[in-house]
Formats: C-alpha cells, structure tokens, sequence
C-alpha cells in the first residue's frame, strides 16, 4: 500500500509499518501537514463488518502499542475515526469500507470543517434524503486523554422524520458493532429514549460484547399475562422480565442494526410519539467512563 505526496512515497505493507508511521505523524507532524491520508490496511471486496474489524483491529493495537491510547475515540457511518490530538497537531486514523487510513492535521482547521458540515448539513424537508451516512463522526467517546478534547462540539444532527430516524439509528448501531469492540474492548454502550408523550417510560438501547445489539422497553404498567405477551411478539419482543420486555440481535448479522432500529422506532410510534422531535437520549455512556456524544443520534440528548 502506497501513497505518494509531494516529495516522497510512503509505504506501509504490515502493522509495524503502520505503527512506525502514526508515531512520525505524532511526534514530528510538521513535515506531513497537507499531504493525502496514507492506507493502512485495506479489506477484501465484499468484506463484512465484523471481517473489517478484525482487519482493523491488528493495525489499531500496533498503532495503540506504539503511541498510545487515543485522546478521542470515535466512528462514522463509514468506518472508525480516531483521534490523537493535541493544540497542535491530530493525527486521524479513519476508514470506510475498502480500508483504513492515517493523517495528520492542524487541528483547529480540520474541526472547524467538520463543525460546518455538521451545521450547514441536514435535510431541508421529509422529501429529501438524510445525510447521516455523511457526517465526519456519528459517535464520540472522550475519557480523559492523553491530549486535549476539543474547544467546541457540534450539536446534533436532528431527524425531520420517522424514517430518517430509524437511518440514523441504524447507520449508528452498524457502527457500534464494527467500531466499538475495537476500540473499547469488553465495553457496553448504550442510551434511554424518552418521549414527551410518555415520559414515564424508558426504552433502553444497548451494545454490549457478549449479547450484542439489545433494545429494552419498561411496559410494567400493562397487565401481564398471555394475551399482553400475544401482543409483544406480535411487535417483535422476545423475551419478558418482570415487565420488561427485551429483544435482543447478534452482531454477526448484517441485518441485527436494521432490526433493531425498526423495533425502537416502531414502539415509540405505537406508545404516542408523533415525531422524532419529541423525543430525547439520557443515560448515553460507555462503560459509565468517559463522555460519549451522539451528534449523528437524529434527537437531543442530555
């Protein structure tokens, strides 16, 4: 794998190589400012997610044993987006689905880009299409360093309808599952919905490692019995305990973020919801560690 910038080509063919690279990138950036993103790794055609992860993984712990932890962790609907940075420079190892890739940037110019797509980006009305597979990052994750967080945040990108809702929500799962056991291994994640038409309420969406993709929802005020659990299957429920009913989707499918999405969305509508923005995230983390902000989400979070 090799990218050619102005006055050389770089080479990188293993891990190692890789590693060797990200700590020039962080410890000398100077002389790599504004030169193309170097591949890392690349993925076979057709790879699924949970194949491009482990291809990823071996070259992120070579990169992660040579300099360190990231100061921000994070992914798009593309692929991850990782970030060691400081006032002074941010390296950025970032992928889609044919690889992955290292860069270094000055870090004030790179945010502010990505603060204006996040602001000036958006469907005008229902009719047009999202963008939420567009945007640099649908999730961050800050624990502390090493490095500095960012002075600014960009606010969220908000769904003007159901189904824009359940994009996002689907393009952010797919994420979690491709990104998040890389980068936080044997972590959980996860968030509660609530809507202003049913505040009482809590719909828990969840990765975890072991279980993947769950969605959860408190229906303790329904009688419980034979014809309420006719009901819940009916919507696409599993299981039931102590009125909590529960679904839960393997990562190895493809499919288990689409599903996941679908019930979510289906269940806040059919409890009252009558549009995305009457609904808000609460309880957003990871592992109880750290910041995680969900700006590709499509509602507020708090």
């Amino acid at each position: 794998m090799t990218n050619t910038g102005a006055s050389k080509t770089i080479t990188v063919r293993t891990p190692e190589d890789a590693a060797v690279l990200a700590e020039q990138l962080h410890d000398a950036p100077g002389g790599h400012f504004g030169r193309p993103p170097v591949t890392v790794v690349a993925y076979e055609s057709g790879a699924a997610p949970v194949e491009r992860r482990e291809d990823f993984r071996v070259v992120y712990n070579a990169i992660v044993a040579r300099i360190g932890e990231p100061t921000l962790y994070g992914g798009s609907a593309q692929g991850p987006s990782v970030r060691w940075r400081d006032g002074r420079r941010l390296v950025l190892l970032s992928g889609d689905r044919f690889g992955a890739r290292l860069s270094v940037h000055r870090p004030e110019a790179l945010e502010a880009e990505e603060l204006r797509n996040f602001e000036c980006g958006g469907a005008w009305s229902t009719a047009e299409p999202h963008d939420f597979d567009l945007l640099p990052y649908c999730w961050q994750l800050y624990r502390g360093g090493p490095g500095e967080r960012p002075a600014a945040r960009p606010g969220a990108r908000l769904a003007g309808c159901w189904e824009h809702l359940e994009a996002a929500l689907e393009l952010m799962l797919a994420a979690w599952i491709e990104q998040l056991p890389v980068q936080v291994p044997g972590d959980w994640a996860g968030f509660t919905i609530l809507s202003s038409r049913d505040w009482g309420r809590h719909l828990v969406v969840s990765y975890s490692p072991d279980e993947g993709l769950g969605v959860a929802v408190d229906d303790r005020d329904a009688q419980q019995g034979p014809e309420r659990e006719l009901q819940m299957r009916a919507h696409g429920w599993q299981t039931s305990d102590r009125g909590w009913w529960q679904s839960a989707f393997l990562e190895a499918d493809e499919r288990s973020a689409g599903a996941a999405a679908r019930l979510t969305v289906a269940e806040l509508r059919g409890r009252g919801a009558v549009s995305p923005d009457e609904l808000v995230a609460r309880d957003v983390g990871v592992n109880d560690r750290g910041e995680l902000w969900l700006p590709g989400l499509g509602i507020r979070t708090h």
